[in-house]
């Protein structure tokens, strides 16, 4: 039987990850701006720099 420890922990994780995730303020720009920080160095076709 499942423990209400490991489902309230695990849903709570949850509840976290989307709240963070929604709290995120790339998500309200439109895609015209630019990227800045962790995700100008995700664009794709950009070739990367190793140092």
């Amino acid at each position: 039987m499942i423990d209400n420890f490991s489902l309230g922990l695990t849903h709570g994780l949850m509840l976290l990850t989307a709240w963070l995730l929604l709290r995120r303020p790339d998500l309200d720009r439109e895609g015209g701006e630019a990227p800045k920080g962790f995700a100008a160095r995700l664009r794709p076709g950009r070739k990367r720099d190793d140092g």
